[in-house]
């Protein structure tokens, strides 16, 4: 038990250093979105590479933040019974929560997408327009990736709840 915090506080700067990384990409779309809007209606042309690299930036800000967000218990949760419960209550809700909808969501995700990422990978699966992005596979693989980094947040949270239960136990216990 003595390695659970550590390995949760490892666990968390890795993913709080992917999260706060890819929230620059927000930047990064706004300037691209800007671009094509300044091209199209100054210099009246497109460019359909740009425009599928907001596809591409916006996809890899939700995909690279979704465990950021878990870690900063931003996701929606109904919390009319979880704040009435004390934190023995509290931590065995999120173990539960983890180990029967997350952990098994994921690896579910994981396994439906694998073949589906695979053979976008063999066959380097590009842009179906002539000028978009070759890219589609690097794009396909945020799919294996969003669920990767959950599965890992998910092992953080894991870990801090069963702290968080043994203490509640053992301050129950004095």
């Amino acid at each position: 038990m003595s390695l659970l915090q550590p390995l949760a506080t490892l666990i968390d700067r890795t993913i709080t250093g992917i999260g706060r990384s890819s929230a620059w990409l927000t930047l990064a779309m706004v300037l691209v979105t800007a671009l094509i809007v300044l091209m199209r209606y100054l210099f009246r042309t497109g460019s359909i590479s740009l425009q599928e690299s907001v596809i591409y930036i916006n996809a890899m800000i939700f995909m690279l933040g979704a465990a950021y967000t878990l870690k900063e218990q931003g996701h929606v949760r109904v919390d009319i019974f979880y704040l009435k419960l004390g934190d023995r209550g509290q931590a065995l809700i999120d173990l539960a929560g983890y180990l029967l909808f997350l952990f098994p969501s994921m690896l579910f995700i994981i396994y439906i997408s694998w073949d589906y990422v695979a053979i976008s990978w063999q066959i380097r699966e590009g842009s179906a327009e002539t000028s978009g992005l070759p890219y589609v596979f690097l794009l396909k693989s945020s799919i294996i990736v969003l669920p990767l980094l959950l599965l890992l947040q998910g092992i953080s949270e894991l870990c801090k709840s069963l702290l968080k239960f043994r203490q509640s136990a053992a301050g129950s216990n004095k």
